[in-house]
């Protein structure tokens, strides 16, 4: 999602009562001694920094989000989890408070610019939602000099000091470079971007080489017709597809996937060090992959041509794509091609290329599966993800748009079965047993009402009846499909749903309608996968598979990590815009509305994606008024309105690389 409707959504569902609450504010209690009641005080919550230095408090335990002035929020800032003192309000009036603890920091370490004076220096922070600088003693710099970029690390605060005091932790370089700034969005969000000599060390030790009893102990697939299909600039292929008749004219549709838990025991370096990433990070230009290169390219990777350990899911499907029998365990595969997506698709289009029967079958079997799944209720949404052509030095060179063929729809639709027979067998011929399950709970009804409401504008409708929702969705998103006002509504119907994450807790996964789902088929790049193939292995073994509260913290540190790495990937697409942008300042594009707010219109231009803003104080032709309800902005003489979807054309005027931000003017 953009940032900027990402930010007018959040200061929408401001208004939105918390369904959850416990006890709404000013509200009473009963004591634990007898029947007296008594008035709340203190709760808990996440302090939600604003820019202008103030925040709110988001807590379950009140209907309303508290406001802090920025002079009570005593050093609390943008994440941290607080204890707030409720002041009396008077009717009527918003819930006000002030921090009198702060429970657990979300972060302390931030990326800023450096401002070096003679004995100190101050660390300007790029996060919008920190609000201080941060002061750095001449002996904590590290060497950095004047307009570098670093990162620095707060090491105290005291209340009635205006800024934290820090120490410099890394260096890393001059503003502008594209390593620098790939690296700053990195440190930003506390993610890694190399491997410690310790943890290569480790990898490096581990022996790669395939044993003839490696070989005996698992079912032999080298013979039957394999392939691998990734896009073009892959390295890591952990997924293969098989497929092969069997006698009673059924087909056997065997995936493939890495090995990797062969390899990284629990208690190694490598082990620790995947747990703790928990998820490889793509940004605009790299990946920094969750496992270091000699497993991740090489030992794990199932390169054509070579022998692999695999964990594999071999199912055997009638002509209607029906699953008939299954198996699950280790095997030992041989590639005989490596597909890019483009190449899988030109076979696919024209019935002609290398193992054509295959890929051609397959396909088929994948559209079967796909028909079925969308009429179990399965969501379609499909956003298209920007591609940036790079050249050697990072330079942006041009903007395109990922095509999601039917070759992509061949490896989603099986990796979908794996998955969720995977995750059947254990929830439902093993009940009870703990598992790593991939969740989507169902949307917020309030934000569906929303949502409902929104689209009016647009002449579109959607159904208020719960069990057909996700049907009527898909019919909307194909009405919408090609028009103006597309990219908007798909983005605030996604924001309307509720997140996907990991849990030992099975509640389904309501975006794809599977009553049991999880993820099996990544383990390279997901650390999840690598605690379900233990906990399969476990199963089919007959072996303990370990503790549930430790598995769940794991589920939760997976979330929390794969949620930071989106947001990485996110701000590099933003600043390489932004870069790219940069050099057509003067320029004229038709753009779409895709926010308002009281100090500007957003507009993200159609044939690129690129978004920025339209002052409201560039607006001289009138005096204009933000009507947060209606999602517009107003000419108080003229009445001319500007809102949502409203196709529009814009000059660029400035690209501000260091904010991130491109400012537009209405052509």
């Amino acid at each position: 999602m953009n940032s900027y409707l990402r930010e007018n959504l959040k200061n929408m569902s401001r208004k939105n009562s918390r369904k959850k609450a416990k006890e709404s504010f000013g509200g009473k209690r009963k004591s634990k001694h007898g029947g007296r009641k008594e008035k709340r005080i203190y709760l808990t919550g996440t302090v939600d920094m604003t820019r202008m230095g103030y925040g709110y408090i988001i807590s379950d335990e009140i209907e309303d989000d508290v406001f802090v002035a920025a002079r009570n929020l005593n050093t609390a800032l943008h994440g941290d989890k607080v204890k707030v003192w409720l002041y009396a309000r008077k009717k009527g009036s918003r819930p006000e408070g002030e921090v009198v603890e702060i429970l657990e920091r979300w972060k302390s370490s931030f990326v800023g610019t450096l401002e070096v004076m003679p004995g100190f220096a101050f660390l300007i922070p790029d996060n919008k939602n920190m609000p201080f600088d941060i002061f750095i003693p001449a002996s904590a710099l590290k060497g950095g000099k004047q307009g570098q970029k670093a990162v620095a690390r707060i090491t105290e605060w005291k209340r009635n000091s205006k800024n934290p005091v820090g120490e410099i932790v890394t260096v890393l370089g001059e503003p502008g470079l594209h390593s620098t700034e790939m690296h700053a969005i990195l440190a930003e969000y506390e993610l890694p971007y190399a491997f410690t000599e310790e943890v290569e060390k480790d990898a490096a030790s581990i022996n790669g080489m395939i044993t003839e009893k490696d070989i005996r102990e698992r079912k032999d697939f080298r013979d039957v017709p394999t392939f691998t299909i990734d896009p073009e600039d892959a390295k890591d292929f952990d997924d293969a597809l098989s497929l092969r008749k069997l006698e009673n004219g059924n087909w056997e549709a065997g995936i493939h996937i890495a090995d990797v838990t062969y390899y990284v025991k629990p208690g190694s370096l490598t082990e620790e060090e995947a747990r703790q990433r928990a998820t490889s990070v793509y940004l605009v230009d790299r990946v920094v992959p969750m496992l270091p290169e000699r497993l991740s390219n090489d030992i794990c990777s199932l390169r054509p041509g070579e022998d692999k350990l695999c964990f594999s899911a071999v199912f055997e499907l009638n002509e209607k794509a029906e699953v008939q029998n299954e198996w699950f365990g280790r095997t030992v595969i041989n590639s005989d091609r490596r597909f890019s997506y483009g190449e899988a698709q030109l076979v696919i289009d024209t019935g002609e290329g290398d193992m054509k029967d295959q890929l051609l079958l397959l396909h088929d079997l994948a559209q079967k599966l796909r028909s079925k799944r969308f009429a179990y209720g399965a969501f379609s949404f499909e956003r298209e993800e920007v591609q940036f052509e790079l050249d050697e030095n990072g330079k942006p060179l041009g903007v395109k748009f990922r095509d999601m063929g039917t070759a992509n729809q061949l490896i989603e639709e099986f990796m979908l079965l794996a998955n969720r027979r995977v995750a059947e067998y254990v929830g439902k011929k093993l009940r009870g047993r703990t598992f790593v399950y991939r969740v989507h709970d169902k949307p917020d009804p309030e934000k569906i009402s929303n949502f409902r409401a929104f689209i009016t504008r647009f002449g579109y409708k959607l159904t208020s009846d719960e069990k057909n929702l996700p049907k009527a969705m898909n019919r909307l998103m194909k009405e919408v499909a090609g028009r103006s006002e597309q990219n908007i509504i798909e983005t605030i119907a996604l924001r309307a749903m509720a997140k996907a994450v990991y849990s030992t807790d099975n509640i389904g996964h309501y975006g794809l309608a599977f009553k049991h789902y999880t993820h099996f088929t990544s383990p390279i790049r997901r650390y999840p996968d690598m605690m379900v193939h233990r906990l399969l292995t476990a199963y089919l073994n007959h072996d303990d598979p370990g503790n549930k509260e430790k598995i769940e913290k794991h589920c939760q540190h997976s979330s929390k990590m794969e949620r930071l790495a989106a947001e990485a990937e996110r701000a590099s697409i933003k600043y390489k815009q932004v870069e790219f942008m940069s050099e057509r300042i003067g320029q004229v594009f038709d753009g779409v509305i895709s926010g308002v707010t009281e100090w500007g219109i957003y507009v993200e231009i159609i044939e690129n994606q690129c978004e920025g803003m339209v002052s409201i104080r560039d607006l001289h032709d009138d005096y204009y008024e933000y009507d947060e309800e209606n999602y517009c902005i107003r000419g108080k003489s003229t009445g001319k309105l500007y809102t949502l979807g409203d196709r529009v054309k814009v000059e660029v005027v400035k690209a501000d690389l260091q904010k991130k931000q491109l400012d537009y003017r209405f052509a």
